[in-house]
């Protein structure tokens, strides 16, 4: 750990709040809302039981697209423009308008438990997820809109509804044309997840998909649509991607056990630097591990916040801090004008979010003293 006094775990930078955004949701209705942030701008994407909440901070506008199922059967994505949601159900993709209406629909095998079916509607299997019910602990897979908002990279449970009867059981990743659902390439993954989610690339053409197996490991794999072709190259085992460099040029990403950071290069995947929490972050009580959050935030091309806020509870406030890429050392405590809790999450334009605890407001910071 560094002892230099201007970097290091003593040295401090303050944060500036750059917006305090009020929830779509009352707290305890909906997950936690979360930032995504496009070239256009940033959205404020919260899910209830009902509803996909997508609230425009400039605007204040709030568009609401009625769920199909309730959230716990499911994921989902928005596109950029707040136009088009896609529900990532157990048993189907459905793009959707602010009106409910679908767009396209794609069926795919179900992800409850051992349940052999192609479901038409969640009705066919609502009354099955009582605590004994076959559908009642589903495993999930994602959805995200390209950075254009032009396409959907999706993460399923195959086959798919025409495949036809001799089709392996396997798990895919297929990217498609947003506005129709027409399928632009596919892949298997080979995996047997419990959950995913993707890691959205400045090119449109590429994507990251962090997979979680349970105790079978954790495969991170890169994406590139190409000409038509579905090209896939696995990172790591045992990876979760965190954030992408504004320039497409590097991944931030943590093990599995969330000991390091690490550097990737988004080229080839190599591991350029790494930061072990145990080296250079200082445990609150003694005897105490320290760890990384699975979330980090680039706020420049050689500068990312990432927080311990995970092993810090129960200790005291959780802890964020500045981390410079280009050495990969530990820079300096993030100190804020209020209480913050939970990890960081990317804002862009060199900004980063918190949420409140009870989840009724995501707050928006940026360094108070620019390098």
């Amino acid at each position: 750990m560094s002892t230099d006094p201007i970097h290091g775990a003593d040295a401090q930078r303050a944060a500036r709040l750059v917006a305090a955004l009020q929830a779509p949701f009352e707290p305890g209705s909906a997950d936690a809302p979360v930032v995504l942030h496009t070239a256009g701008g940033r959205l404020v994407v919260q899910r209830s039981d009902t509803a996909l909440a997508v609230l425009d901070p400039v605007s204040g506008d709030v568009v609401r697209f009625p769920a199909p199922w309730p959230r716990a059967f499911g994921t989902t994505a928005v596109s950029p423009g707040a136009d088009i949601a896609v529900f990532a159900g157990l048993h189907a993709l459905r793009a959707v308008d602010a009106t409910g209406a679908t767009l396209w629909e794609v069926r795919h095998a179900c992800w409850g438990g051992e349940c052999p079916r192609l479901h038409e509607e969640f009705a066919e299997y609502a009354d099955d997820t009582g605590e004994d019910g076959e559908h009642a602990y589903p495993d999930s897979g994602s959805a995200a809109f390209s950075a254009d908002g032009k396409v959907v990279w999706a993460h399923v449970r195959g086959p798919l509804a025409g495949d036809g009867e001799d089709a392996e059981e396997d798990e895919l990743w297929l990217v498609l044309d947003a506005a129709d659902g027409r399928l632009l390439g596919r892949v298997s993954t080979g995996t047997m997840a419990s959950g995913s989610f993707h890691t959205v690339h400045p090119d449109p053409a590429q994507m990251g998909l962090s997979i979680g197996e349970g105790e079978e490991g954790s495969p991170a794999l890169w994406g590139r649509l190409d000409g038509g072709a579905l090209s896939v190259r696995k990172i790591d085992d045992e990876t979760v991607l965190l954030d992408v460099s504004p320039s497409g040029r590097r991944l931030l990403a943590t093990d599995v056990q969330q000991d390091a950071l690490y550097l990737h290069d988004a080229a080839d995947g190599a591991i350029l630097r790494d930061l072990d929490a145990a080296d250079a972050v200082p445990a609150q009580s003694a005897g105490r591990r320290v760890y990384w959050d699975f979330a980090a935030a680039f706020m420049a091309e050689n500068t990312v916040v990432a927080g311990t806020s995970g092993s810090d509870a129960g200790q005291g406030p959780a802890r964020h801090w500045l981390v410079g890429t280009d050495d990969m050392t530990l820079r300096a405590h993030i100190s804020y004008p209020q209480p913050v809790s939970g990890p960081v999450g990317p804002a862009g334009d060199g900004t980063w979010y918190t949420v409140s605890e009870d989840g009724s407001t995501l707050s928006v910071w940026e360094l108070a003293d620019q390098d």
